[in-house]
């Protein structure tokens, strides 16, 4: 299991007298309309400005300072990480840092030196100042020092050696600094404008597909005294809620007086930044979205930034297509292909079974087999017929025959292939999952402690149930209804155990009707059929099944 880490830093150093900013002018601000972030502060009488975008057309992050007082602008900048590395000024505008990460995976405080190498990777910064005022100084072979300018713009570009989940990093070919120098060469014959409008023209193209209103006009909301004004603000904005320009407010604020006044824009807010986190983290070409995702900032992040497939994977891809960015799904279809390679071989090693398989937890390496530690999380190997329910949904939202034809059915047919020789005939003749879990959550058993393993747990069912009936409703579209796989499946479909529902009138989340020792545990597996499954719907009466 390979942890998700943080490349490196931008460290940025400004004379003491930035220290003594205005407190009341100190705004922070992310644009969701623009996807820019913004910070602004005053020291005496000059403003200073930091902009920060990231370009997917030209993979740069581009990150520019002004001062609002001609010459006012003066700061140091050098590159940093917390893995292995070094850096190293190159002619009189550039630093560059090369390094790598730790082959395997080792305590932080170990030795490092018999440690292979893992990906190399390379980051290179470019400045650049205004014009005829200003600057830019080398203070020694690590730092760049900015004197006297108006502005500056800082260029950074970054690569890896990384190809892909099948090639070993020391079988990797790939030069990370020689593709950093290529972009960089591009990217200077554009200027900040230009680079900024190709930011928009992309960003914007996906995030303007949807808007959402709830609220009512900033006026009404002002005439009933919800927003005042809020200096020292930190803030994301959104284009379809204009405040009024006398007002500001901080999302914190406006967070904590949901409590107590209900306020519809706060909503429409959280429902554009789902949008905009899926379009800056999940693109065509890109890895999957991980837990923290792209803004990790440590070297061992919690549940080590991976993508966990119990439920934080797909949970992360759910408004891809209700809120119209299909294209986001691609690094995750591309994902399951490598996952259903891996777990190939998972399937016949671990279970003596055909098909594919996918256990809680993954990496960039599209790890497949179970990992170690508590049976509670780890053994679950559901994973992949989970993710495989998202290639019949996208189906079902675009009608992509090709798609269907030459993705989704075959990675439908592998998975199914697996849960057939998983399920065995259990009590009253019915097909169950021997062992089972339902992710991360714990029952009390007959003799009073508490446990985690039994048999069909309710969402290892749902999950069945889904990937069966997506596999036939494939078929049929296909012309495949006389496959082998599909007349398997469908003798299989009546002998899955139903869902059950408890003497309480609950639903049970495992087979048996066991004492819950957390009703409010963050998980609530055995509602799969409810969301984003199919198989329960809402005031349909179900006999209890004892």
């Amino acid at each position: 299991m390979k942890v998700y880490q943080l490349l490196g830093d931008i460290k940025l150093e400004f004379d003491d007298s930035h220290l003594t900013y205005a407190e009341d002018t100190y705004q922070r601000e992310l644009d969701l309309d623009t996807a820019t972030a913004r910070i602004k502060y005053s020291v005496g009488d000059v403003e200073f400005m930091r902009e920060h975008f990231v370009s997917h057309p030209d993979q740069v992050i581009v990150t520019k300072i002004s001062a609002s007082k001609l010459g006012s602008l003066s700061f140091t900048v050098f590159l940093d990480s917390k893995l292995h590395h070094h850096s190293h000024v190159n002619g009189k505008n550039q630093i560059t840092m090369e390094g790598s990460c730790p082959g395997k995976r080792i305590p932080p405080k170990a030795n490092e030196s018999e440690n292979p190498k893992g990906i190399q990777f390379s980051a290179i910064l470019d400045l650049q100042i205004s014009d005829g005022r200003g600057a830019i100084m080398v203070l020694d072979d690590k730092r760049l020092k900015v004197e006297g300018s108006d502005w500056a713009v800082l260029l950074l570009v970054a690569s890896s050696s990384f190809v892909g989940p099948f090639t070993e990093p020391a079988d990797s070919k790939k030069d990370p600094t020689s593709e950093s120098l290529g972009a960089l060469e591009q990217i200077n014959k554009l200027s900040y404008s230009n680079l900024y409008a190709h930011h928009l023209d992309d960003y914007q193209n996906l995030f303007h597909r949807v808007s959402l209103q709830l609220s009512k006009s900033s006026k009404s909301l002002l005439g009933n005294g919800f927003l005042k004004m809020k200096k020292a603000m930190s803030s994301i904005t959104n284009s379809d809620f204009k405040e009024s320009e006398d007002v500001t407010i901080s999302t914190a604020e406006r967070v904590k007086s949901f409590q107590t006044d209900e306020d519809p824009s706060l909503i429409e807010l959280l429902f554009q930044y789902g949008r905009y986190l899926l379009i800056s983290c999940s693109r065509p070409g890109t890895q999957v979205a991980n837990l923290q995702g792209i803004w990790n900032k440590d070297i061992e992040p919690a549940w080590d930034g991976a993508p966990h497939t119990n439920i934080n994977l797909q949970m992360n891809y759910w408004p891809s297509l209700p809120c119209n960015l299909s294209e986001c799904q691609e690094p995750l279809f591309e994902y399951v292909s490598y996952l259903s390679v891996n777990g190939s071989k998972t399937a016949k090693v671990n279970y003596e079974a055909s098909g594919w398989v996918v256990h809680q937890v993954s990496d960039i390496w599209a790890k497949t087999s179970p990992d170690r530690g508590e049976a509670v999380w780890a053994l679950w190997p559901m994973g992949g017929a989970w993710l495989c329910t998202h290639l019949w949904e996208h189906y079902t939202y675009k009608m992509d025959k090709d798609f269907l034809k030459n993705k989704a059915y075959p990675l439908l047919e592998g998975c199914a292939s697996f849960l057939l020789d998983w399920l065995i005939e259990g009590h009253g003749g019915y097909l169950e999952t021997n062992p089972s879990t339902s992710p991360e959550h714990m029952f009390i058993a007959p003799d009073g402690k508490p446990a985690s393993v039994s048999y069909s747990s309710t969402m290892d069912m749902a999950i069945i149930k889904e990937v069966f009936s997506a596999i036939v409703s494939a078929a049929e579209v296909l012309g495949k209804t006389e496959d082998a796989i599909v007349k398997r499946v469908r003798e299989a479909q009546p002998r899955l155990l139903p869902t059950k529902i408890a003497r309480d009138g609950s639903i049970m989340e495992w087979a048996q009707d066991f004492q819950d020792p957390d009703i409010h545990h963050r998980h609530v597996s055995h509602l799969f059929g409810l969301f984003p499954g199919h198989t329960i719907s809402v005031g349909v009466k179900v006999q209890i099944v004892l």
